[in-house]
């Protein structure tokens, strides 16, 4: 599934940024000689039946799906007859060189807008705003949050609070707050009156290179019973008589809040020294047991941690969202926007060096998350698509020479000077800018290979 899923969102996005291209240049009288998704080898060709006016454009599929290419009639790049140069992309104006150049990326864009539309119109179960503990010491605690809470409503001041449809709504609502302070309206577990905490704005430094304004306020994730799943033969677990389904309540007397904080406890039994033996209170069917338990201490990176051997946590609670007509739209038009900034951001903080380069994926981690998101339904596939349609938008408008940010860049020095770029410089920034895009197209699937463990 997870290549095809991946092949799918290729073809689709790739059809799309071309397809803008095309329909632009068609549009302004330019004629254009192939349309190909993929390069090299063609694989089909064909030609439209009833062709625009003066066009007799080849249709491609190529062998290598990754990308794609509108090759338009030039006089930089053929010979062209008398007849046909004033349909030659270089004899026409400015603006309509432009608005061809620029119509890929807007493509994408727009169809990150209707792909977002679809999935708030079908609706589907998202996570509900239930939060586990927050981790120790964490802006977030000192706030009063406690694990169980569910966050109804979030704002930037007291009296302007907006309504947190689901655990992933504030999620991304935190996360373009960067550092400012924060106000949330929660409901304790199994109480009925709500409550307001103000969380401070974070101090400088804060967000790290290696995290965000998630972590950095303490939030650790959505809130599910300390419930055991699964038990591994020949661990920890199974030896000290623990079962599937059994409720940790406290470990060593200390009170076991959500499956987070029984994560954490496990995990830090192992980081200094051999763990040591603990008392386990487990809920059983109704009955309330005690085991005696021993983590084993494993190798994690280049730290170690405690292991018992056995699945922690249940799946956490959902809640089903689905929008109208007019509000899903002016939804998806907001956080089409809201993606639009949030990845100029990061490509702002990967410049300053603000964001490690660790963050950069490859088509390796886009496979593995198109076989994830389609495994989890249409909703989450479509949602992944179009966040992968802005990123492919956004990353074509960058100003290097080889994407259609470079050829804009061009167009705005010949825009200030009344004439372009000269060719030997047309050829050295061409250079420059293929050199700097396979950089980051090896390092990003350098990152690919780490981040799936194929390389240490």
């Amino acid at each position: 599934m997870t290549l095809w899923a991946f092949l799918l969102a290729l073809g689709v996005l790739i059809t799309v940024h071309e397809w803008g291209h095309y329909r632009v240049a068609v549009a302004c009288g330019v004629k254009v000689l192939t349309f190909s998704i993929g390069f090299g080898k063609p694989l089909l060709r064909w030609k439209s039946r009833q062709p625009h006016a003066g066009q007799d454009t080849e249709f491609c599929i190529s062998l290598i799906p990754l990308g794609g290419y509108v090759k338009m009639l030039d006089e930089n790049e053929v010979e062209v007859a008398p007849q046909d140069a004033p349909m030659a992309f270089n004899r026409q104006p400015l603006w309509a060189r432009t608005a061809i150049v620029s119509a890929g990326p807007l493509a994408n864009l727009l169809l990150a807008v209707c792909l977002y539309a679809a999935t708030f119109w079908l609706g589907q179960y998202e996570t509900q705003a239930t939060l586990a503990a927050p981790m120790t010491g964490s802006v977030a605690e000192s706030a009063g949050l406690r694990s169980g809470d569910t966050v109804l409503r979030a704002g930037d001041s007291a009296d302007a609070l907006q309504e947190m449809a689901s655990l992933d709504a504030l999620r991304w609502w935190l996360l373009q707050r960067e550092t400012a302070s924060v106000y949330l309206e929660v409901q304790p577990q199994g109480k009925q009156t709500p409550h307001l905490l103000h969380l401070p704005e974070l101090p400088t430094g804060a967000i790290s290179k290696d995290s965000n304004a998630w972590q950095a306020r303490g939030f650790t994730g959505a809130w599910s019973r300390a419930v055991l799943g699964a038990v591994q033969t020949g661990l920890p677990a199974q030896a000290a008589g623990l079962q599937r389904g059994d409720e940790v309540l406290r470990i060593d007397g200390r009170v076991v809040s959500d499956a987070v904080a029984l994560r954490a406890m496990v995990r830090a039994s192992g980081q200094h020294q051999s763990p040591a033996s603990q008392i386990w209170d487990v809920s059983r069917d109704g009955r309330q047991l005690q085991f005696e338990v021993k983590p084993e201490q494993v190798a994690e990176g280049d730290q170690s941690i405690g292991r018992i051997g056995a699945q922690v946590g249940e799946p956490p609670l959902k809640v089903w969202i689905q929008y109208g007509a007019f509000d899903g739209l002016y939804k998806a038009i907001s956080k089409t926007w809201e993606v639009i900034m949030m990845t100029f951001d990061m490509l702002g903080r990967l410049l300053t060096g603000h964001a490690s380069l660790d963050n950069l994926s490859g088509p390796l981690t886009m496979a593995d998350y198109a076989g994830r998101s389609a495994s989890l339904g249409v909703g989450a596939y479509l949602s992944y698509l179009a966040l992968v349609s802005v990123s492919l938008g956004v990353f074509n408008l960058l100003p290097l020479p080889v994407l259609d940010g470079g050829h804009l860049l061009y167009y705005l020095y010949e825009a200030c000077t009344g004439h372009p770029p000269s060719p030997q410089w047309l050829d050295v920034m061409q250079r420059g800018g293929l050199v700097v895009l396979v950089t980051l197209m090896v390092f990003s699937l350098f990152n690919d290979l780490v981040r799936l463990g194929w390389l240490p």
